[in-house]
């Protein structure tokens, strides 16, 4: 008996790592490969969107992000910046709607003012859910939910004893989007960065050897393939046995 096929993910995440050193080994800055990254999310969300794919998570920055030169964050930010500004009508009247999850009083005023009115705009798109990891550490997020599970008993909420991981869920920042089914981590690297880490416990991982500037809509829908062909048992026994 062969095992079952998969279908299609749900959700699918990204971690889009190499455009550092994408850039480095063609003599460019490394905002240029971010630049050049930028390039990648669009032909993608249209892919996810033929193939019927409901939600996209992009980690576009990461809470230990913030310790990188000043400059790189300056710069990693004017582009955040423009690419809103820019892509958003774009977006919205492909039915995309976006969703940021992070600690977003670490970003600039412009920044968060920029990302209300864009959930404001496409709070009522259904065609697929883009979500943006900015600012975003899932260790810090876990922490927070702790206290708002605390806050929830003391005020006669919730009670400890009734508190399940489906509960649980719904006081991160990720609550009422499905667990991703599938994460995708480019250039090579085998970790996941503080990314999801309580989401993902039962994702498919993907580790290209291909920095993200080269990961094209072609690769994705390759990598989409070669998850369809794996068998998800979630601690169970294999449906072949």
């Amino acid at each position: 008996m062969t095992s079952p096929k998969l279908t299609l993910p749900q959700h699918v995440a990204f971690i889009m790592d190499g455009n550092g050193r994408w850039a480095l080994e063609r003599g460019l800055t490394r905002i240029d490969g971010h630049q050049e990254g930028k390039k990648r999310i669009e032909p993608i969300i249209q892919k996810a969107v033929d193939l019927g794919i409901q939600f996209l998570t992009f980690y576009a920055f990461s809470s230990e992000n913030w310790l990188r030169p000043e400059e790189e964050i300056s710069s990693l930010m004017s582009l955040l910046y423009n690419s809103m500004r820019s892509e958003a009508k774009k977006m919205h009247e492909k039915g995309v709607r976006l969703k940021v999850i992070g600690d977003r009083a670490l970003l600039a005023p412009k920044i968060q003012r920029e990302i209300t009115r864009l959930e404001k705009l496409t709070e009522n798109n259904a065609r697929i859910t883009v979500i943006i990891a900015l600012s975003y550490g899932s260790r810090q997020e876990i922490i927070e939910a702790i206290r708002k599970v605390w806050e929830a008993t003391q005020q006669g909420g919730i009670s400890p004893e009734n508190l399940t991981p489906e509960h649980f869920s719904q006081f991160l920042y990720t609550a009422g989007v499905p667990d991703p089914d599938l994460i995708i981590r480019t250039s090579g690297e085998h970790r996941l960065s503080n990314f999801l880490l309580w989401q993902g416990a039962y994702a498919e991982l993907q580790f290209p050897d291909t920095y993200w500037p080269d990961f094209t809509a072609d690769k994705f829908a390759k990598a989409i393939e070669q998850y369809t062909s794996c068998e998800r048992r979630y601690g169970k026994i294999s449906a072949q046995l």
